[in-house]
């Protein structure tokens, strides 16, 4: 008996396809990648960057093979988090010491950006533009910025407590489809232009793993999925196979679904 989990979110649908095997339902095949993994994401390439517990970040190609290592890791504390929006140019962010570290395709370091220098004292969120810039929350000022690689403030919204009933803690930043988004897990989704307008404000709150794909923002709720397309009144659910609900984190990719489980990641690609 065979049973398929749809996900709408590239365009047509695309089905993974999964078996069921004694009551439990599977996906059709698996691959391992790297050990011993406290965090991951993945670019539009396929590549995966692995955060290992023992302070290496790794990237691997979608075949599983190890490509390069980043070892400085722990130089600026904690690693808060990673961004891999453009595969040429890694973003790193170690919030306790409010520093973004760049590393080219190779893994090597190529920019660092102090933003208490550009005065930004409390970034909770950062992420690249589609510009290469970065883009900043700075909570202290309630603003939307975007600096560029030598710390200069190129743009800024307006302190969002003047237009805003309750000002958003993001704590993620997604440039795709030539908007800006801002997440916050209490809160929702806000959505900026490139000019700095905020255009839209969701209450898409709970959600955990959160990407937009095609302008589609999507991720999980629980133990679902969950997609939903700004504009509409489109909301879709649907429930994720037993293998992916318990995951510590997924990542929904061309060419299949990324799962951290266990201190391993596994690739359920779609068949």
């Amino acid at each position: 008996m065979r049973t398929f989990f749809i996900i709408l979110c590239f365009g047509s649908a695309l089905c993974v396809q999964s078996q069921t095997d004694g009551g439990k339902t599977i996906l059709a095949s698996t691959k391992m990648y790297g050990d011993k993994v406290s965090y991951f994401t993945a670019d539009n390439l396929g590549n995966i960057y692995v955060l290992a517990s023992a302070g290496l970040l790794k990237k691997y190609n979608s075949n599983g093979d190890s490509l390069n290592v980043y070892n400085n890791v722990r130089r600026y504390g904690a690693l808060y988090t990673i961004d891999a929006t453009n595969p040429m140019k890694l973003l790193l962010y170690h919030k306790n010491f409010s520093t973004v570290v760049m590393l080219d395709r190779y893994m090597n370091s190529v920019n660092t950006i102090d933003l208490r220098k550009a005065g930004i004292f409390q970034a909770k969120a950062v992420g690249l533009s589609n510009d290469n810039n970065v883009w900043v929350f700075d909570e202290q000022s309630s603003k939307l910025k975007k600096i560029s690689e030598n710390g200069e403030m190129l743009s800024e919204t307006t302190d969002l407590r003047q237009v805003l009933d309750e000002v958003p803690s993001p704590e993620k930043i997604l440039d795709r489809d030539g908007f800006v988004y801002l997440y916050d897990p209490a809160r929702g989704v806000y959505i900026f232009d490139y000019y700095g307008v905020l255009k839209n404000e969701l209450h898409f709150t709970g959600i955990s793993d959160i990407q937009v794909i095609n302008e589609a923002i999507v991720g999980r709720r629980q133990h679902n999925f969950v997609r939903y397309m700004p504009g509409t009144l489109d909301l879709q659910e649907h429930t994720l196979p037993p293998v992916i609900q318990d995951a510590q984190k997924i990542c929904i990719m061309p060419q299949g679904i990324y799962v951290l489980e266990n201190e391993n990641i596994i690739l359920h690609p779609y068949q």
